[in-house]
């Protein structure tokens, strides 16, 4: 099957379909990925600034983010499906717009740059190595939420079945 042919009926479920044409689904599903953004990014925060040594300097690394993680991935989670379902409602135009696409390629990079400090650096939290991957987690989630916003103000939605 054709991408846009998925995507298309990706848009025709009943669910895609209530969260488009309803006058409050939208903004609720909307407002709550927001929440839910505002979550991780600024759990994620916390770690990268004691990271590159900017704040909680008395307190381990590793402890602060044992201690905020959960919270992070659990906003992650939530962030996910209520961005999936608004996906789904106009998955075709989504898809197609570049700023769109950017934030997604940055998300993967953010999860990327996690990968490989966790690979290399580990829990020497107080080297060189865990300053830039905290600063690039940072610069990167920054990325995520302005692409993010940049899609909201240049989409064009299409009407389903052209």
């Amino acid at each position: 099957m054709e991408l846009d042919a998925l995507l298309r009926s990706l848009e025709a479920t009943g669910v895609a379909t209530a969260i488009r044409e309803n006058d409050f689904l939208f903004p609720w599903v909307e407002s709550f990925h927001v929440l839910a953004i505002t979550l991780v990014v600024g759990s994620i925060a916390i770690v990268d600034l004691r990271l590159m040594g900017f704040a909680l300097r008395e307190r381990a690394a590793a402890r602060i983010a044992s201690e905020v993680l959960p919270c992070t991935w659990a906003a992650f989670g939530a962030a996910v499906i209520s961005g999936a379902l608004l996906f789904s409602s106009n998955a075709l135009t989504y898809a197609h717009n570049s700023y769109f696409q950017a934030k997604l390629a940055f998300l993967v990079l953010a999860g990327v740059n996690m990968s490989m400090f966790h690979l290399f650096v580990g829990h020497d939290t107080e080297s060189r190595g865990a300053r830039i991957a905290g600063g690039l987690s940072l610069a990167l989630w920054i990325c995520v939420v302005a692409f993010g916003r940049w899609t909201g103000f240049t989409l064009h939605p299409t009407p389903l079945g052209s």
